[in-house]
């Protein structure tokens, strides 16, 4: 399913018309039709601001089902917590959601070529991979 199309589907669901979107989101109503109907492709701000109007979480704008998103476990903590759900982490994948979602598409996919070089060189290596927080401290 289209996002556009997902995106109407939930609106229509809840009986808002694309003039209270506008109101909720303040995104332009041509905007709104513009996206549903399939002629631009909204950032990640703002889909977020979409599924806030909605009253709905992020991922339910990609999923027709009710069973939560889960990561994959590589991406959880031995204790079964998963990685950015929680203090320090969850702020540095906030503020990486916010920065990817400025980004040009171009610049985005040279920074995840240069993430897959430096993780394979890592591997290559011998090291033990270590987590983002750890090697990034300074960040912030």
């Amino acid at each position: 399913m289209k996002i556009g199309e997902r995106l109407r589907e939930l609106r229509e669901k809840r009986n808002l018309s694309q003039g209270e979107i506008e109101e909720k989101t303040g995104l332009l109503r041509c905007y709104i039709s513009r996206v549903e109907n399939g002629h631009t492709v909204p950032g990640v701000e703002t889909l977020g601001k979409l599924a806030r109007a909605l009253e709905i979480p992020v991922y339910k704008l990609f999923r027709n089902s009710e069973e939560p998103v889960t990561l994959s476990s590589s991406l959880e903590r031995k204790n079964g917590n998963e990685w950015g759900s929680k203090g320090k982490e969850a702020r540095l994948l906030a503020q990486f959601s916010r920065l990817f979602g400025n980004m040009k598409k171009d610049d985005l996919k040279l920074l995840f070529h240069m993430a897959r070089k430096l993780a394979k060189k890592e591997k290559a290596g011998g090291r033990e991979a270590r987590s983002i927080p750890q090697r990034h401290a300074g960040l912030g």
